[in-house]
């Protein structure tokens, strides 16, 4: 099931490096990037069977009757019929490309839980100067010592050819995802009886690894940062987050801040990391589950494993339509399965096992990552017992107005309490994310921010 000259050829990338460890590929194997591979590193062509198609630069411009960053998507594939739907009855059938987690989804909920599979589009494109760093990047970067971060890496894929697990894992971390961005979304906890209350929050990101006219130099230590300001419920309202990502989070952990609009006090929030709970999340996920994977990779040995062909959900511009409302979407046990869509891909499997006496509520996480955007879109977690536990989905789409391939929708299903999380919600917002305002000054990001802008 796996690609074995994929791990053929990371291995022969390591031995070209053998004078460092931790140095980049050589320059001949970084040509392959825009020919035989994509230039983020995927394989270009097509499999044997023909279910893949080849990669011929994904979206290049907007669809007809797009009006701009910030508003709604159109959905580019709308008359793209499903080739055929997955369920529990014709489960075995399909085993072979779905994965420990997904298959586990069908268990769960026999009765409802379905995959639509659509022709698969190679959707996935980026910013030309993207593509350039990421070329530079290949030869260049080198993690640090623990593969706790990394170095002379700026603005595109660090490791394009990866040759073990860790560098994987950073870049889906490091993948792009604009320069600065906006949005007013929601995200809900969904009972075991399909109940949900919804907290709205207006979020804004600065992703200083991708300013176009910053470099390595300039990141002092910093990925991005984040800030959240709480719009409702009223008991909530007025509060706020802010977050300094940063890359080496071994040597300065992630700062994070907090402002409760009762008492006008910020406050710092030093634990906001690896397992801990994320109370907005009803407990749903933990604090490293946001993003499908975040911060430190330090308690983990992390394997690249190899390629496989997956099921994932692609081209998800329907979950999120504006005419489709949250009753509809967000269903017991899972997202309502006629809005979802699903394509076979190949997927990077990164596995994580919990190293020997360090902690955390996950024995195991194995990640799978689009191999065109280095974007994870499911993620198996088990539990101390070595039992699957949880199943992160990321519901992928081009957003085309940048362009990028980033997550429509993340949902953290807990398979064992049979609830679910969901964030990005902005379905009945009149806007959606928004790349096009011009990014503020660093001072932007500071404590002080959170009490002059967090009132109710």
């Amino acid at each position: 099931m796996f690609n074995t000259h994929t791990l053929i050829s990371a291995a022969a990338a390591l031995a070209l490096c053998a004078g460092s460890a931790f140095a980049g590929v050589s320059p001949q194997e970084a040509a392959k990037l825009g020919n035989s591979l994509t230039p983020f590193g995927a394989e270009q062509a097509g499999n044997a069977a023909g279910t893949i198609p080849a990669w011929t630069g994904g979206i290049s411009q907007p669809p007809a009757g797009y009006k701009g960053s910030g508003q709604h998507h159109v959905d580019p594939f709308a008359d793209d019929k499903p080739l055929f739907t997955i369920s529990k009855a014709n489960l075995d059938q399909y085993k072979a490309n779905l994965t420990p987690g997904q298959i586990a989804l069908f268990d769960t909920y026999p009765d409802s839980y379905q995959m639509p599979v659509y022709p698969t589009r190679r959707s996935g494109s980026a910013p030309q100067w993207v593509y350039d760093n990421t070329l530079k990047n290949a030869t260049s970067a080198k993690l640090l010592d623990g593969g706790n971060g990394f170095a002379d890496a700026y603005g595109g894929i660090p490791f394009p050819i990866p040759g073990n697990g860790v560098e994987a894992l950073w870049n889906h971390m490091a993948r792009y995802r604009g320069s600065y961005v906006i949005r007013r979304a929601s995200e809900v906890a969904v009972q075991r009886n399909g109940a949900f209350s919804l907290v709205t929050s207006q979020q804004e990101a600065l992703f200083k690894f991708y300013n176009p006219k910053g470099s390595y130099a300039d990141l002092n230590n910093i990925l991005f940062y984040y800030l959240s300001f709480t719009k409702s419920p009223a008991r909530l309202a007025g509060g706020a987050v802010l977050v300094h990502e940063t890359l080496d989070q071994v040597k300065e952990p992630r700062q994070a801040w907090g402002y409760s609009a009762g008492q006008r006090r910020v406050r710092r929030a030093p634990n906001l990391a690896y397992d801990t709970p994320i109370a907005a999340a009803d407990g749903l996920r933990t604090a490293d589950d946001t993003d499908m994977f975040n911060g430190a990779p330090d308690r983990y040995d992390w394997q690249l494993v190899g390629k496989k062909e997956i099921y994932i959900p692609y081209n998800n511009y329907k979950v999120t339509s504006p005419e489709v409302k949250y009753d509809d979407l967000l269903q017991v046990g899972h997202l309502n399965p006629a809005l979802t869509r699903h394509e076979l891909h190949r997927v990077w499997v990164v596995e994580g096992t919990l190293k020997p006496g360090a902690r955390h509520l996950y024995s195991k996480r194995t990640l799978y990552l689009d191999e065109d955007s280095w974007q994870a879109a499911v993620v198996d977690q088990y539990d101390g017992r070595g039992e699957l536990w949880r199943v992160s989905v990321a519901y992928l789409k081009n957003y085309y107005d940048l362009p990028t391939t980033w997550s429509a929708l993340d949902v953290f299903h807990d398979l064992q309490a049979r609830r679910y999380h969901v964030q990005n919600l902005d379905n009945e917002e009149p806007n959606t994310i928004d790349f096009s305002q011009p990014a503020p000054a660093d001072s932007y990001f500071k404590p002080a921010e959170l009490r002059r802008r967090g009132t109710r």
